[in-house]
């Protein structure tokens, strides 16, 4: 019973998919610390239709369900196809939670990082914890680069130090990699899972969860906090069922707290007015925010089509490589990305390329960290959490709409992170300037100004 508890407290889980015998399931089930809910049920709205929703993702969207004749209850049976990647779930199949008892975390917490916050990350640091241990939600606004992780790890310490359980959600697989083992290093003594697509199961009973948010479709009733990390970011930002996986996931009385560089009116709303609120302006080695610069790049898909690298592109690319500085060159799409890989490959066959899907994208990611290929190919699949010196940053087609204020934002932050190397060369190619640019070079600029009164910023 104690590893099926360790596995289910907190979550919901496809009964077919636990990974445990079915007779010692329907036995706690008997006995009232399994409960259990339809897949798919029908609800009634209040305008009097009837809809279905999926009791997993929670989606109620029409487009996402699909009837088909089904073998296991012998009628016609609908299913989720929003979260069907987890495991189809359908109306005659059963959700199992724990409603038994909860089991605490257990171990005894210590915070082993010993680095130092600057006054700024200590006040925000400070700021955040009291809000958390008072049940208020809050928004830490910290710019790129201003420490944002190294500001968590006291408030997370302490909230699991009180036995409390706690959820660091973000859209991207990349910054749950990047988080994972910078918190395991800095937080002893208590179990922490990494859980995103294709990670599998960890073991034991963790006190501290680092996952996608997609994952959270997967919880019910298991945090004392969620921290959202990056809450800006695609898909999160524009699917409902995400969010709302995060409040599912949240115990009664749960607290919610969202970490961005690039707040939207939608998270200022969802922390209130009576929500905490900590800002950084400015990074943590106090150096400025490397400001983009325009270069225009006219016709560069028809010269892509024809097999010729546009002459900017190529010269700023060559500069890179002669000063052997690594570089990330952001395409709008899969299919332009593609054919410029070959025209890339003629200046240096190191380079490489990535997106999404991508088999290697890890691999690629880590050797251009260490050195071992001089710059990647990208679309904004690596916009957040990669930090890796001396990074020089190209968005080519910075004009297209998927290259917005906050994406923008968030790739020239990419730039300049560390204090041996505070500066770094971010250019938008384009085919025009667009308002959601001018947007992002104002903002970046406010930025810079407000930091640089609080710290007396130096010069670059």
């Amino acid at each position: 019973m104690q590893d099926i508890q360790e596995f289910l407290q907190g979550r919901i889980w496809l009964r077919e998919l636990l990974p445990f015998g079915q007779g010692a399931v329907t036995e706690l089930i008997n006995d009232g610390l399994i409960g259990t809910i339809p897949g798919v049920t029908t609800v009634r709205k209040w305008h009097g239709a009837m809809i279905f929703r999926c009791n997993r993702c929670l989606t109620e969207n029409p487009r996402h369900f699909h009837a088909y004749n089904c073998r296991k209850c012998g009628r016609i049976c609908r299913y989720c196809r929003h979260c069907l990647n987890m495991g189809r779930v359908a109306e005659c199949d059963e959700l199992l939670y724990w409603c038994g008892p909860d089991r605490p975390s257990s171990g005894s917490v210590e915070l082993t990082w010993k680095g130092r916050l600057t006054p700024l990350q200590e006040r925000a640091a400070a700021e955040l914890q009291e809000s958390l241990l008072a049940g208020r939600r809050h928004l830490l606004h910290a710019v790129c680069g201003a420490g944002k992780t190294e500001i968590l790890f006291r408030p997370v310490h302490r909230l699991l130090s009180e036995g409390k359980r706690v959820c660091i959600a973000t859209p991207r697989t990349d910054v749950v990699l990047e988080l994972l083992p910078r918190f395991t290093e800095a937080v002893g003594g208590s179990v922490i899972h990494g859980l995103y697509s294709g990670s599998g199961e960890p073991e034991g009973f963790p006190g501290l969860i680092i996952a996608t948010t997609h994952q959270l479709y997967r919880f019910r009733e298991a945090f004392d906090v969620v921290i959202v990390d990056e809450a800006d970011a695609f898909p999160y930002s524009y699917d409902k069922t995400l969010r709302q996986a995060v409040k599912k996931s949240l115990k009664a009385g749960g607290v919610l707290a969202v970490v961005t560089a690039t707040p939207s009116s939608a998270i200022l709303s969802e922390i209130g007015k009576d929500g905490g609120k900590s800002v950084i302006p400015v990074r943590f080695h106090g150096y400025p925010l490397p400001e983009p610069r325009s270069e225009p790049l006219f016709g560069y898909r028809r010269k892509i089509s024809s097999g010729k690298l546009p002459e900017r592109l190529r010269v700023w690319t060559e500069e890179c490589l002669k000063k052997k500085a690594p570089f990330l060159v952001f395409f709008p799409s899969v299919s332009l990305m593609e054919k410029s890989l070959p025209l890339f490959s003629h200046l240096d066959t190191g380079i490489g390329a990535v997106h999404a899907s991508h088999p290697d994208r890890r691999s690629l990611v880590l050797a251009l960290r260490e050195g071992r290929i001089p710059g990647l190919l990208t679309t904004t699949i690596l916009e957040r959490g990669i930090t890796i010196p001396r990074l020089q940053i190209a968005i080519v087609g910075s004009e297209n709409a998927i290259f917005d204020r906050s994406a923008i934002i968030q790739i020239s932050g990419r730039a300049g992170r560390s204090s041996e190397y505070p500066g770094g060369d971010v250019v938008l190619f384009h085919h025009g300037i667009t308002p959601e640019m001018d947007s992002a070079v104002r903002e970046i600029r406010q930025l810079n100004r407000e930091g640089g009164k609080l710290v007396g910023m130096p010069a670059l």
